[in-house]
Parts: C-alpha cells; sequence; structure tokens
C-alpha cells in the first residue's frame, strides 16, 4: 500500500496519500493547503489521484481541495452532514479567519460501513464519528485507522464548535474505534501517529 504523509499548512494538518502499488491510484486525504507540495508529490511518484476524501469540512482540511481537484479531475467524497462546509466560507470557519475559502461541491457522499476502493489492493471502510463534526468520520484499512479530528495522540478533537458534542465525540471512539486491535496505528489530522492501544491505555479523555 502506497501512504504518504504530507504537512499541509501553519495549523500542522496532516495529508495522508493513500492508495494501490499496483495501479498506482491514490486518495487524497484532507488537503488542508499546501497543493503544490502535495501534487509535487503525486507527480513525484508518478501517483494519480482518483479521490479527494475529507475527514470532515473545516477549512483546514478542506482549503486545497479546488486546486487539487482542477490539476487532477479527483472526485471529491464527504459525509452529507459536513457537505454544506464545501461551498460556503462561514460553515467551514475561512470567513473567521479573514479568507473566503470554497471547495467544489461533493461528487458523492459517504457514510458509515460505505468501501472506498482504490485501485485493485486497497479498500477503505468509512466510520461515521460525529462529535467534532455532525459529519465527521475515520477511515479503516488494514491495520490502520485515518482519524481525522476525531482521536489524537492523548487527545480528541474539539467539541466545542457548531455541529460538536463532547457526548457524542466519546461515544463513538470507545464504541467504533476502542474496538479494534492494540496494535492498529491511528494517523490523525493533527500531530503525531498513536496507536489504538495506546490510546486505550493513556488518553486522559477515554478513561471510564
Amino acid at each position: 500500500m502506497i501512504l504518504k504523509r504530507v504537512e499541509v499548512s501553519s495549523m500542522a494538518v496532516n495529508c495522508y496519500i493513500v492508495g494501490c502499488e499496483e495501479t498506482k491510484e491514490v486518495a487524497v486525504i484532507d488537503p488542508g493547503g499546501n497543493a503544490r507540495g502535495i501534487l509535487k508529490v503525486l507527480e513525484d511518484n508518478g501517483l494519480k489521484a482518483i479521490y479527494i476524501i475529507n475527514t470532515h469540512g473545516h477549512i483546514d482540511h478542506i482549503g486545497a481541495n479546488r486546486a487539487i481537484k482542477d490539476a487532477t479531475g479527483a472526485r471529491v467524497l464527504i459525509h452529507r452532514n459536513d457537505a454544506k462546509m464545501l461551498t460556503n466560507a462561514v460553515s467551514n470557519f475561512s470567513f473567521m479567519m479573514g479568507q473566503q475559502v470554497t471547495s467544489p461541491p461533493a461528487e458523492d457522499f459517504i457514510d458509515e460501513g460505505d468501501i472506498i476502493k482504490i485501485g485493485t489492493t486497497v479498500e477503505l471502510e468509512v466510520i461515521h464519528t460525529p462529535g467534532h463534526s455532525l459529519g465527521g468520520i475515520c477511515l479503516a484499512t488494514d491495520n490502520i485507522i485515518f482519524s481525522g479530528d476525531t482521536l489524537f495522540y492523548g487527545s480528541i478533537g474539539r467539541t466545542d464548535f457548531p455541529g460538536g458534542s463532547y457526548q457524542d465525540l466519546i461515544s463513538n471512539i470507545k464504541n467504533k474505534l476502542l474496538c479494534y486491535d492494540d496494535d492498529v496505528v491511528v494517523y490523525p489530522g493533527h500531530g503525531p501517529a498513536t496507536t489504538i492501544g495506546f490510546e486505550r491505555k493513556r488518553n486522559p479523555f477515554l478513561r471510564d
């Protein structure tokens, strides 16, 4: 499996490029900025982006959607509950930062249990984990979870934004993520990678 990380903004958002070694088809997960850097990784490695997957609709995760789509033709995927953030600068918070950043609308909506196939060897399973936002998702494949802003190393996503819910976020992490084996690697939207086992034992927000 192809897996590359690109830091995409001053807010240290992790963009992940994941895909099929055989076909060189990939998905770009959360291109929040640094379109030039993302496109360089694609070009340098001979990769074809077929999907842009947003784990949620906040500006720091969608900021380079338009540039990546224009350059590659990749299809934009997001949960329907966050879809309006793509095209609304107020909803995605870019307006509050003195910007008017929008994305092309989603071609397809993704939801709990959907399988996103990339090339011939990679399948990403969608896990709907609202709490940071109404449409927040994680993506699971092999021994990996891309957790967006749901779960971080030793922490969790903020829940004080519109559509956020601390109770929902904790419930979804415990019921939908902590059911995975301890050795599953978690690649979050911000900060370093972690494992399910570490978060189960050490994350202060997840202690009963």
